[in-house]
């Protein structure tokens, strides 16, 4: 059964890419046969798992059914991974679903064939609120979100968290976890605290602030692939252990 673990927060350079990637790789690293969808025009996953931006056909091509989304997929190198990699062309995405009738559900109906060859489809989602955002939310066993240690991040929680109950998306399981904590400032440890009384739902698992993260992009690969042993990649495995498991209950 495909499980569908969209990326997301409305704010965008909270460390999203980084998650999918190193997501998605621990997930193969575990024998599961897993497909990286990198929907955000800037590419940062398809850029670190180096493959090239392009879709053959480009966006319209994929919004029509031109082509299946089976047959746009790449291998990336990594067993069990392979990535439907970032074109350009998405930043019209939106404009090209709104064509469509019921279109909030115009992306989960092209993912179907999908269910056949995988076990998950990690999705790196734009950060906003728009058409594409909805249709990925919409398709989702699991929405992981990013969230910086800031004042501003408890308004973009709140934000999700009101969105899907007034779209009564009540079926998908909102899994956010801190990310680019720094223990040793104040402000980070009460953000972290009082969010954690207001949601409980917050994963335990904390990624630190750490230059590792931030070297991933000259590395160009999943840190787990390189570094399993150092502290990030035994955190990074640890936040998969409590997706996984949470994802699993939800199916």
């Amino acid at each position: 059964m495909l499980r569908i673990i969209s990326v997301y927060n409305i704010k965008g350079g909270v460390g999203k890419s980084t998650t999918a990637v190193n997501l998605a790789y621990l997930a193969a690293a575990e024998g599961a046969r897993t497909l990286i969808w990198d929907l955000d025009p800037q590419g940062a996953s398809t850029y670190t798992l180096r493959c090239e931006p392009i879709v053959e056909g480009g966006a319209r091509d994929l919004v029509d059914g031109q082509r299946a989304l089976t047959d746009l997929t790449k291998p990336t190198g990594y067993p069990n991974l392979d990535i439907l990699p970032a074109d350009f062309s998405y930043r019209h995405l939106d404009t090209m679903i709104d064509e469509y009738k019921q279109a909030s559900k115009h992306l989960m109906r092209l993912m179907r064939p999908l269910r056949y060859e995988y076990d998950y489809l990690v999705i790196d989602c734009p950060p906003g609120i728009t058409l594409v955002s909805e249709n990925v939310v919409r398709a989702a066993d699991a929405i992981v979100t990013p969230i910086l240690p800031s004042p501003y991040s408890i308004q973009m929680l709140d934000t999700l968290v009101t969105f899907l109950a007034k779209q009564r998306w009540d079926d998908v399981a909102v899994l956010p976890f801190f990310s680019m904590v720094d223990r040793r400032r104040n402000l980070h440890k009460e953000v972290t605290e009082s969010l954690r009384e207001q949601y409980p739902m917050i994963l335990q698992t904390v990624i630190p602030y750490s230059s590792d993260i931030e070297r991933m992009s000259l590395r160009r690969a999943p840190i787990p692939s390189y570094s399993p042993g150092s502290q990030v990649g035994r955190t990074y495995a640890a936040l998969w252990g409590e997706i996984a498991e949470r994802v699993g209950a939800a199916a």
